[in-house]
């Protein structure tokens, strides 16, 4: 099989592309390294049959001549994080949503099956936990930047699932929440990372908020696992999946644990949103994933635990010194 991978040198996209290369496909990626980077490729970027493009996903000329020769599409790309939502929304709205419609239009010119990764944001400020693919959503104000993320990986969802319906393409949405794992980094605001660096040199951890809030996180290695299962399975098109741990832990309990697994002496430090991100934050009390879809289409259920994730991503961090700072 050869597979396109957009975004394929960020955080889980390079995963998916080393996996891929693993299980012996071809794999091409297309990034343009705002948030990706060629270190989280470095291990195989000279295997045969890997080919790395930097490029832009909205370039309708380079993302055909990928697709011509691809048999299915991974759309990864996307601009994410928090605090780069929050600074840049402009580069937000204008990526996730004109880059799904390039990379939509060209795999339907073709035919090419295609999965859309989408995120638990598009849940928004829904209290109905846990939370089903066909639920309702609520979002909050249009004055609040944070929430064109979650518009506009919802609109990415209509327009895949608006290809399906009027063209019978085989489009695939994969709802990802919290995904965590090695190589992911602290910069653009996901808390594990920005956890652990802080813990490893002692440093304060801040806590944005009271704490109380919860997230379950998904360690990147089973996230791909369903990734790959979908896309192998024809049942699985034009429909949404939820994929993520439903193990819930509060972000102060987070810390914690983190302070404990990496023999930590820091402490912790309560910060308001608004001086953490210099504007009004919203944020979600609790996100869990009901998964019942995802195992009853392929039998996929997370394996790995939050501390074992955790682990591992510490030992990944001392091995590279660099991923500390």
């Amino acid at each position: 099989m050869k597979a396109l991978v957009t975004g394929g040198a960020g955080f889980i996209g390079s995963h998916l592309a080393e996996r891929l290369l693993k299980d012996g496909n071809k794999v091409a990626v297309i990034d343009n390294l705002s948030t990706g980077s060629l270190d989280n490729i470095e291990s195989f970027k000279n295997r045969d049959g890997f080919k790395f493009i930097e490029g832009d996903i909205r370039d309708t000329g380079l993302v055909e001549s990928l697709v011509g020769q691809s048999d299915v599409i991974f759309h990864l790309a996307a601009a994410v994080g928090v605090r780069l939502i929050a600074e840049d929304p402009v580069h937000t709205i204008e990526t996730n949503i004109g880059g799904t419609e390039t990379v939509l239009n060209i795999a339907n010119k073709f035919g090419r099956k295609i999965l859309i990764a989408s995120s638990s944001e598009v849940y928004g400020k829904s209290e109905a936990v846990p939370f089903y693919e066909d639920d309702d959503i609520v979002l909050g104000s249009t004055c609040l930047s944070r929430w064109s993320y979650a518009c506009t990986k919802a609109v990415d969802e209509f327009l895949g699932l608006a290809f399906h319906q009027q063209y019978g393409l085989d489009v695939i949405i994969g709802r990802f929440f919290n995904t965590i794992g090695p190589r992911q980094t602290g910069q653009y605001g996901m808390v594990v990372p920005r956890f652990i660096q802080k813990a490893l040199k002692s440093e304060t951890l801040q806590i944005y908020g009271t704490g109380k809030h919860t997230r379950c996180f998904c360690y990147v290695a089973d996230l791909v696992e369903a990734v790959i299962g979908l896309m192998n399975c024809p049942q699985a098109s034009g429909k949404v999946y939820n994929i993520g741990n439903n193990e819930e832990i509060t972000i102060e309990e987070l810390a914690d644990k983190i302070i404990q697994i990496t023999g930590s002496k820091s402490k912790k430090e309560f910060v308001p949103y608004e001086i953490a991100h210099g504007r009004p934050m919203e944020d979600m009390m609790r996100r869990v994933p009901s998964i019942e879809r995802i195992k009853k289409t392929i039998g996929w259920e997370p394996k790995t635990s939050l501390d074992k994730t955790l682990i591992l991503i510490t030992e990944s961090m001392k091995r590279n010194p660099q991923l500390k700072n």
